[in-house]
């Protein structure tokens, strides 16, 4: 296979943090036909750094990192595409393309907002 996607989440040192995110991955790893990582930008681990990499030796030739992001603030803008242009340079023979936050994704914030309604549904009925 050429192709992989790689899930990008911010990433924190706490366990129980991390936990819905690789729930999140190995329950999507199922249903997909394509390669499927989780990297993290900082403080956990695999790094989206060590995830390019691993790929990369692996001989894939594209990868697409889908932040898993409500919006796209300073780490977004700034910090991630940073990242991602490094790894290009170290990388040459993979081409990354980062996408939009799955935030701005229309069927996020209708899926979102379908389980905001029921919660508060049940707050109500309670």
């Amino acid at each position: 296979m050429t192709y992989s996607l790689i899930l990008l989440a911010h990433g924190s040192s706490d366990p129980a943090w991390r936990a819905p995110f690789e729930h999140f991955h190995a329950s999507l790893a199922t249903r997909m036909q394509v390669p499927l990582k989780l990297a993290y930008m900082e403080l956990s681990e695999p790094s989206l750094e060590s995830s390019v990499a691993e790929l990369a030796s692996a001989g894939l030739r594209r990868a697409d990192i889908l932040p898993l992001f409500f919006a796209a603030g300073r780490h977004l803008r700034k910090d991630v595409p940073a990242q991602v242009e490094a790894l290009r340079s170290s990388h040459p023979d993979i081409e990354l393309r980062l996408l939009p936050p799955v935030g701005e994704h229309p069927a996020f914030i209708d899926a979102l907002a379908a389980v905001v309604a029921e919660q508060a549904e049940e707050a109500l009925s309670t």
